[in-house]
């Protein structure tokens, strides 16, 4: 009797699922694609991979590793084109952002509502601030800060008890002394809201930590081998490495200033800077879902003494991204348990 009151409730529920899932959907999405999203869900799950702008999704199509899905290649929703396939016999849908966090954390949502998805894969490339670690590494952080949540401040403006950091713009006058009338700047903490905790009762975050068990499975893929050369003219002094635990930073800024980039290493003790992983991840874990960052790095953030080389090796770090995320989706496969 229990058996068959717990069937029921199983349907129930599924329906109910079903049923959501179209509400969420029905208002902006045209009927056709309502009925794709729900056979292509039946087929689920699926791992959610999210890359952000064209040069990381030429990298990731050139592996060749992204089996399309002959029958449902894709679903268009808000103007993004949701892929679905396989990587080595996973299923994954792959869709690509947009750069900054606001396209980031919208996708990352929109992935999650409305497919059925079992973990996110976040990719690409990100600027080096950890003078350790080469142009062409690969690094999978084990927890990132927002740093572009700023109290700017008047010179002699004081700082809020709560800020975790702080900017004193004055100290980088060249020749020192005098007033800069930029003041300073306090960084912030985020505000983290969890389906895992109480309604409208954000806590304070600083770093979003990663997946522990996805982070360990990506420690199996340190020592793989990576990509040296762009072409017979542009190649890396030493065989880049890949690094799993070292922490990230991401803001709306493109960083390219030096004084800037050893700000964010010795403040915030952060190998990676980017417009897009923290959004991701703390949408992910938002939501309940397990995920992870994957990046390569493609220049020196400002660290260098002439032009910024991401148009030279940005394209080689996104090669050596997509290929650790191929080898991850492969490690994943093989351990069932970790899913």
């Amino acid at each position: 009797m229990a058996s068959k009151q717990a069937a029921k409730c199983c349907v129930i529920l599924q329906l109910l699922s079903l049923t959501l899932l179209v509400i969420s959907v029905s208002s902006s999405t045209p009927s056709n694609s309502m009925n794709i999203i729900m056979e292509v869900n039946r087929k689920g799950p699926y791992i959610g991979l999210i890359t952000v702008y064209p040069p990381e999704e030429d990298a990731f199509f050139s592996t060749g590793a992204f089996e399309i899905n002959s029958h449902h290649p894709f679903v268009d929703l808000s103007g993004r084109r949701f892929r679905v396939g396989k990587v080595h016999g996973r299923k994954v849908i792959y869709v690509r952002c947009g750069i900054g966090m606001v396209n980031a954390a919208a996708t990352t949502q929109q992935m999650v509502d409305v497919f059925e998805i079992m973990g996110i894969i976040h990719f690409g490339i990100a600027g080096n601030v950890n003078n350790s670690m080469s142009i062409g590494d690969v690094t999978i952080p084990k927890q990132f800060v927002h740093t572009g949540i700023w109290d700017w401040l008047k010179p002699n403006g004081t700082l809020p008890s709560n800020d975790i950091a702080e900017l004193k713009i004055g100290s980088y006058n060249v020749p020192k002394g005098g007033v800069n009338l930029l003041g300073r700047i306090g960084f912030g903490y985020e505000q983290f809201f969890s389906q895992a905790g109480k309604p409208n009762n954000p806590q304070p975050l600083v770093w979003a930590k990663i997946s522990r068990h996805w982070l360990r499975l990506a420690a199996k893929l340190e020592g793989m081998e990576l990509q040296q050369c762009v072409n017979s003219s542009h190649c890396l002094p030493k065989k880049p490495k890949l690094v799993v635990g070292l922490k990230g930073s991401t803001s709306n800024i493109f960083v390219d200033n030096g004084a800037y980039r050893d700000f964010l290493f010795q403040t915030f003790q952060v190998s990676s800077v980017d417009m897009e992983s923290a959004a991701v991840v703390m949408t992910s874990l938002s939501n309940g879902f397990p995920m992870i960052v994957i990046r390569g790095l493609s220049d020196l953030a400002g660290g260098q003494a002439g032009q910024n080389l991401i148009q030279i090796f940005g394209p080689l770090a996104a090669l050596n991204a997509a290929k650790a995320v191929i080898q991850f989706i492969k490690t994943l496969s093989h351990n069932p348990s970790q899913h």
